[in-house]
């Protein structure tokens, strides 16, 4: 286990190593319904900037050259993140100090409680970490900063705010802001396939980009709005069994080499014609924004034999160009050591960024690998790892909620979405608990299972997976991050993480998921009891502050119009230690059925549904994923998504007399 990393205090710095060419800066806040936007400033000696270029934020998300580049923000187990990524060696000489800057649009710093400044290198592994409690009424922050002395880099924890905002902080480092309002562009209504013209065809090499963010006076701060269109429509078909041809065609797809390759090439083919798609894609993988471009196939010499990845991904920015190198695997493929570390020498021999594997793997957490490699060979090349659903998922999410406006491009992400659902591409979503599954479920039926199983460590892990899993979808489905919800502790140590699972299935023969869905009224937690075959879903929620419980019980009864009757209703009261209990057809028969002979006011409600248990590793109809997956999405559609917060009437006015007038 690596040590861990130095903790900087205000004021403080230490140097960078010396061998560490690409740095992520990572700025973390643990509220997730507050969106931090992490910005960097390329200052010259002057503390100033050469040009309003050199500001790299949402609306100009990289420096001209390249070595800057802001990656996006996402929802961690802790709450938020947002990431910079900074190129040390590209950085242009006159180029002193890189501010590393985060600003809030509403509200200010002092609600978010700590804040977190990391400093990772390209294998993962923190470098400098900076937290700080201080912010008050800021409503933009500088963190800290990367900065040259006597020829190498170093970071400095900074700490200091503004309450001007984000265009206060990049007018004091000398950034002309221009915020005058562009009218918003107009999505086209979804065309019909005889009405897209042809001129909407997009080639790789002319398809439109962002639009620019400098518009002589000044860079613009204010967000874009979202843009969204639908696909092409088909309407002439005479019968619901009429099915449109496909794009990516799955007839004659086999397994293996061949379905690998069929896959890979849909891939790349939508992800070069569709722009948003390629951002989403390239930001995964650490990569700029850019013009991309895939090659499959390609062949490298390595000693007497020759090394073909399954595909060299270019992107391109000005003059600077990013290089990955792509293994794919599609189906139950498995990723091997050998390969990735194969790909690694040749990525280091040729100066690549990067490699990428890409299988139906989902770790168990952020940013861990399914194979792990010698370390050493991350020295200069980066190693990240992608799923087949992270794939899906960013698709889902463009479709579903915008960013997309081109009806053909839609229509193009459309079918390649068509594509992986279809068995035969073999990008099939997490619906296996791996080879230990059956042994592990029978030895806690026996009541035979102990913690320390090697095999209860490996299906602790895959449960994990399959809780990433469940955040995915419902992330793609409702259009907000949702998050799996795990100790602090866990985040950093995968064999603790695993070893606690272990031990309390071998306690009490149970797995337990927490989920984080914004604008819901708490978190929404998912028990499967692999001893009596049961999935538990329940959520916990406050009870209004005022009324009678009888009030109370009605005012909750009112919002599950179309829950199941079989829901568990349990009150808790003021009074310790008093509880009731009744199923939800019995409470909207009788409300007092939760309150007779109960003592104090009631103060909070949970609400728990119990549903079958799929027992099978795999498949669809019985297996436990399967299980899982739909108590999940029925208890939140049907119990969590009605549910609001209790909010108070607005207080009344008093009666004013006016005064007689006068004469």
């Amino acid at each position: 286990m690596s040590s861990p990393s130095p903790l900087l205090s205000k004021g403080q710095n230490i140097p960078l190593p010396a061998d560490i060419d690409r740095i992520d800066i990572v700025i973390g806040w643990p509220e997730p319904d507050v969106e931090v936007d992490a910005s960097a400033l390329l200052l010259g000696a002057d503390r100033r900037v050469g040009s309003d270029a050199d500001f790299v934020f949402y609306n100009q998300p990289e420096s001209p050259d390249g070595s800057v580049r802001f990656l996006g923000t996402s929802a961690t187990e802790e709450g938020m993140q947002a990431r910079i990524s900074i190129e040390l060696s590209a950085v242009p000489a006159g180029v002193h100090t890189v501010a590393l800057a985060g600003s809030v649009g509403t509200g200010n710093f002092g609600a978010l409680g700590k804040l977190a400044l990391h400093v990772i290198d390209a294998a993962g592994h923190s470098l400098a970490e900076y937290l700080t409690a201080d912010a008050d009424s800021e409503s933009a922050f500088v963190f800290g900063e990367i900065y040259r002395r006597d020829g190498s880099w170093r970071v400095r924890a900074v700490g200091q705010g503004w309450e001007s905002g984000l265009t206060g902080l990049a007018t004091d480092f000398g950034v002309s802001i221009d915020d005058e309002p562009e009218e918003a562009p107009t999505a086209d209504p979804a065309l019909t396939v005889d009405q897209a013209p042809a001129e909407a065809i997009v080639r790789p090499d002319t398809a439109p980009g962002p639009k620019p963010t400098t518009r002589g006076r000044g860079v613009a701060t204010a967000k874009r709005p979202v843009r969204k269109t639908k696909p092409i429509e088909f309407r002439q078909a005479e019968a619901e069994s009429w099915q449109p041809a496909r794009l990516f065609s799955v007839v004659g797809v086999g397994a293996g080499e061949e379905q690998e390759r069929r896959t890979t090439s849909a891939l790349i083919s939508t992800t070069q014609a569709v722009r948003p798609f390629a951002r989403a894609i390239c930001a995964r993988m650490g990569a700029p924004a850019g013009a991309f471009e895939g090659y499959i196939e390609v062949q490298y010499e390595s000693g007497e034999t020759k090394v073909i990845p399954d595909a060299v991904l270019k992107v391109s920015r000005g003059s600077k160009q990013w290089t990955g190198l792509l293994e794919v695997k599609t189906g139950n493929g498995k990723l091997r050591r050998d390969q990735l570390e194969n790909y690694l020498d040749i990525a280091r021999r040729k100066k690549y960024d990067v490699v990428v594997s890409l299988s139906n793997d989902i770790p168990a957490g952020p940013g861990e690998l399914p194979v792990q490699v010698d370390r050493r060979k991350l020295a200069k090349v980066a190693l990240r790892h992608l799923s087949w659903a992270e794939v899906a998922h960013e698709a889902r999410m463009l479709l579903s909620h915008g960013g997309i406006d081109d009806a053909l491009q839609a229509w193009v992400l459309a079918e390649f979405l068509r594509f992986l659902d279809h068995p035969r591409s073999g990008a099939a979503e997490f619906v296996d608990m791996g080879r230990h599954w059956v042994t592990v479920r029978d030895a806690v039926t026996a009541g035979t299972l102990r913690a320390g199983d090697q095999k209860a460590l490996a299906v602790a892990d895959t449960w994990v997976s399959l809780c990433r899993h469940l955040a995915l979808r419902l992330t793609a489905e409702l259009g907000v991050e949702v998050k799996h919800i795990l100790p602090r502790k866990f985040q950093s140590d995968p064999a603790t993480r695993a070893a606690a699972i272990a031990e309390r299935l071998a306690a009490d023969g149970s797995f337990e998921a927490v989920l984080r869905i914004p604008d819901t009224v708490g978190d929404l937690t998912v028990l499967a009891d692999v001893r009596t075959n049961k999935v538990h879903c329940r959520i916990a929620l406050a009870a209004p502050d005022e009324g009678t419980s009888g009030r109370r019980v009605t005012w909750l009864i009112k919002q599950l119009t179309d829950a199941p009757g079989r829901v568990q209703v349990e009150a808790v009261f003021s009074e310790r230690g008093t509880e009731s209990c009744e199923l939800l057809d019995t409470v909207r028969a009788n409300p007092k059925s939760l309150t007779d002979g109960r003592t104090g006011s009631i103060v909070s409600f949970t609400l728990e549904q119990s549903f079958p248990m799929g027992n099978k590793r795999s498949g669809t109809a019985a297996s436990f994923i399967a299980s899982v997956t739909s108590a999940t999405d029925t208890f939140y559609g049907s119990v969590v998504q009605p549910l609001r917060e209790w909010v108070p009437a607005a207080p009344k006015q008093t009666d004013v007399i006016p005064p007689e007038p006068t004469e």
